[in-house]
């Protein structure tokens, strides 16, 4: 983190606290609302504040997992992985999914529940084509969730595609790609002193959102 990024976090600690909710119309989307709060936290300093809790449930089991949210539409909320690791064979087998983001400098989080779907093989291989090419090795390299056999095995496999892959473009793996997160629950949670907190919820109803407040 940079000294300006230290000095805004500094600056704006706990400034959520203190300021109002932004008015919530009947015709206000949460995708709007949502922009709103990102672009808050990305000016506010916060290192990573695309990063976001994904989590899955197969058998019974929740498990959850840090990711990077890399683009958000109207769509959903997209981000990538190998589809051969434990979460995306946990939404395979059940695509109903939760995202939280948290901004403790702002005291905001807003979560997310709704269900997956994985994008197209070329938006995936555009994204693997924008990252830097030892990420992409990476990609190729990595057995994602699966047991190392031996210590050095990841650093072996990375020598391996270093030199498979030495010249030229690295190409997209098949077995890598992107989620999307088609939301139908978007709750705004806001801190307030007292525990007093805000709760603005968003319910897709119909293909339409409906909005209302819980109690804190």
């Amino acid at each position: 983190m940079t000294l300006l990024e230290k000095l805004r976090c500094l600056f704006t600690f706990g400034q959520g606290v203190a300021l109002p909710l932004p008015e919530i119309s009947s015709d206000t989307t949460p995708l709007a609302l949502f922009t709103q709060w990102f672009n808050d936290a990305n000016k506010s300093g916060i290192l990573l504040p695309e990063a976001m809790s994904v989590s899955s449930c197969s058998d019974g089991q929740p498990s959850s997992r840090m990711v990077l949210l890399k683009h958000f539409d109207e769509q959903g909320f997209v981000f990538f992985t190998n589809y051969g690791s434990r979460k995306s064979h946990e939404l395979v087998e059940n695509n109903k999914v939760a995202l939280l983001f948290h901004w403790n400098v702002l005291q905001r989080q807003i979560r997310i529940e709704g269900t997956v779907e994985k994008v197209t093989p070329q938006e995936s291989a555009d994204y693997f084509h924008s990252r830097d090419r030892g990420s992409q090795i990476g990609a190729w390299a990595s057995k994602q969730s699966q047991k190392l056999t031996h210590d050095n095995e990841l650093k072996d496999r990375m020598a391996n595609f270093n030199d498979k892959y030495a010249q030229g473009e690295v190409p997209h793996p098949e077995f890598w790609g992107g989620w999307r997160v088609k939301p139908t629950y978007i709750e705004f949670w806001q801190g307030r002193a007292s525990r007093l907190h805000d709760r603005v919820c968003f319910e897709k109803n119909d293909e339409a959102w409906q909005n209302f407040k819980l109690h804190p």
